[in-house]
């Protein structure tokens, strides 16, 4: 008899069982919505038999595993629909990934637009026509001619790759037969929602010296009503795109004659330059000192971080006085020399130092968007050196501060905590007290979070904070992460209560993570329209007619007097133009001043938020303004 232990801890008992089996025992109602099963901790499909005593939990859509074996089914039944219509067509691979899946195709001519509603109608026949999803394994030679006879190079030349004892795994729906490890839904009846999204260009396991496939992107849902909701973010998204908005707003560009590398312009720069201020005053207020480190550093340098045996590829190296140097593409290292310049007393601990530092990192040209994914960026890094006693005090106060920013700028967040990975250093007792300290400091804020088992860095536990945007879309931003190997690299110290020489715990974290990734989504998050404390431009004047310029320059400069960001547009254009030109750049506050506002010292007011207000007194105007940009109103 199979045992199969429940989430609930009850325990069942059969001759032969699959999870579907199970589910329809519990429910018919459980059956329908469950997608796959975790079979201890392995993801398998409802129908594929389980052989052996386990613990089983049945997984939904929404449930880690379930949408990815949704998705997976669903890039089976792209492929089906495209060899029944278009015939001679090679299939390469066809993954589940975030919010979707694709499948990479080798054929004559190109996909385009028009030709999805086809390959639509085609996989919906497929989806009607429920078709079982079976499994069946072939040894390795008998594999190879099977693809061979289908003409599948690439499923040939992907089996050639598996090792000499790998099951090698066939799903067949129908007619149509694909080289797959699975796990799939039962049936292709089960898909409820898809839509194709996109087709481009992509080499064969993104080797550039291979031929060019068509990569079809589409994505399906469980329901109609979540697949509307996501096909209206990505027009959402469209509408966003921090790249259309930065250049119409004269934030910043990215030019051919520095691929990845973004010049901010001045309106950039007087964004770029708010959060840097309000970074560092804020930093100041929770004790910490800023630095500045070099941004060439040599060799030796490197090899002692560990960063040129491991990661040389991804840094921009160069020649000083016939000696190897690299531009830095973290700022760590340098903060540990820093560190290093003088010997510390326990009780100059926690010491925390901060730095604003540009770094630059060699990105291939198809992965860099914009100021999403650049060459050179600054990050918001710190360093906290403390003792052991300290590490959890210390991580409350980092979430703490995380907090204020991201609540600041108007953002909810997700948290989650990574554990030990299988390749590491330290000791067991070590990793231990520290992922213990962060479960403590999260506990001890009640913290809701996420236990990413594995997934931490080599060198120690650490937290990562996701914000969510006004669209739903996550940012992994902010950053906690404990460090058990610069400390040691670099033979850092400090001279204890007892006299000796200790190792320091230290503690990385960034909030922003990178100051240009953060304006791309700040201008994202509120589709260009920032709030009035982050504006370059706050305020507008805008003159009916010429014979009030001078007074539009009195209401400016009282509004700049006040520190407030103010400009005047005194052209010789209809006012009703001006305004929505203001209201297109997306200006917090439009004045407009004519021969009542000059003979009254009054303004007629428009906020973005509040709408018209009317025509008020200057003096209650620029109180208004000034008002709500102390507070930082989002």
């Amino acid at each position: 008899m199979i045992k199969i232990t429940l989430k609930d801890g009850s325990v069942r008992e059969y001759e032969k069982v699959t999870a579907l089996d199970v589910a329809k025992e519990i429910s018919e109602g459980l059956a329908r919505v469950s997608v796959a099963a975790k079979v201890d901790d392995k993801v398998v499909g409802l129908t594929e038999p389980i052989t052996k005593d386990c613990t089983l939990s049945l997984l939904k859509f929404e449930d880690e595993g379930g949408a990815s074996t949704y998705r997976h089914t669903s890039s089976h039944v792209l492929a089906h629909a495209v060899k029944n219509l278009y015939g001679k067509v090679a299939l390469a691979i066809g993954p589940s990934i975030e919010n979707g899946f694709y499948y990479d195709f080798d054929i004559d001519g190109v996909f385009r637009e028009e030709d999805f509603d086809k390959i639509e109608a085609e996989m919906q026949k497929i989806i009607d026509a429920d078709y079982e999803e079976v499994k069946f394994l072939l040894p390795r030679d008998e594999a190879i001619r099977f693809m061979e006879e289908k003409n599948e190079p690439y499923k040939v030349e992907l089996i050639r790759d598996l090792p000499e004892d790998a099951e090698i795994s066939f799903y067949r729906q129908g007619d149509f037969v694909d080289l797959c490890a699975g796990p799939h839904l039962p049936s292709t009846g089960r898909i409820k929602a898809f839509k194709i999204l996109s087709v481009a260009g992509a080499y064969w396991r993104g080797d550039s010296s291979r031929k060019m496939l068509q990569r079809i992107y589409a994505t399906s849902y469980n329901d109609k009503k979540e697949l509307k909701q996501y096909l209206f973010m990505l027009e959402e998204a469209k509408k966003r795109d921090h790249r259309k908005l930065g250049k119409e707003l004269e934030l910043f560009d990215i030019l051919e004659e520095g691929p990845g590398f973004p010049f901010f312009l001045p309106k950039g720069m007087v964004l770029r330059n708010i959060l840097e201020d309000y970074w560092r005053s804020e930093h100041v207020k929770k004790g910490y000192q800023e630095i500045k480190t070099p941004m060439i550093l040599n060799q030796k340098l490197w090899e002692t971080s560990g960063h040129w045996s491991n990661y040389k590829e991804n840094m921009y190296t160069l020649l000083i006085d016939d000696s190897d140097y690299a531009i830095k593409p973290m700022n760590c290292p340098g903060g540990m020399l820093v560190y290093k310049q003088k010997l510390h007393s326990y009780k100059e601990f926690p010491l925390r130092v901060g730095e604003l530092g540009l770094v630059h990192r060699h990105e291939l040209s198809g992965a860099l968007h914009g100021l999403m994914r650049v060459r050179c960026f600054t990050q918001d890094d710190a360093h906290i050196f403390m003792t052991e006693e300290q590490i959890e005090s210390e991580i409350i106060g980092v979430i703490d501060l995380i907090d204020q920013f991201y609540k600041v700028f108007g953002f909810k967040y997700k948290v989650e905590l990574s554990t030990r990975p299988e390749k590491s250093i330290g000791s067991d007792e070590m990793w231990e007290k520290s992922t213990t300290a962060l479960k403590n400091a999260l506990d001890h804020k009640k913290v809701v979070y996420k236990i990413n088992e594995g997934d931490g860095a080599f060198y120690g536990p650490k937290i990562d904070f996701h914000l969510e945007d006004s669209i739903g879309r996550t940012w992994q931003c902010g950053t906690i992460q404990l460090d058990m190997n610069l400390p040691e690299r670099f033979d850092l110290s400090y001279i204890g209560a007892d006299g000796e020489k200790h190792r320091p715990v230290m503690i990385h974290r960034v909030v922003f993570g990178s100051i240009e990734r953060f304006i791309a989504i700040l201008i994202e998050h509120y589709a260009g329209a920032l709030p009035l404390w982050l504006s370059p431009e706050q305020v507008r004047i805008l003159t009916i007619s010429e014979v009030h310029e001078n007074y539009a320059n009195e209401v400016r400069d009282k509004l700049t007097a006040a520190g407030i960001r103010a400009t005047v547009d005194a052209r010789n254009e209809k006012i009703g133009y001006k305004i929505r030109e203001s209201r297109n750049e997306r200006v917090p506050y439009i004045l407009t001043v004519g021969d009542k506002e000059v003979e009254t010292e009054s303004v007629s007011a428009r906020n973005r938020r509040e709408g018209e207000l009317g025509t008020i007194s200057l003096n209650d105007a620029v109180l208004k303004i000034i008002s709500e940009n102390e507070e930082r109103i989002i």
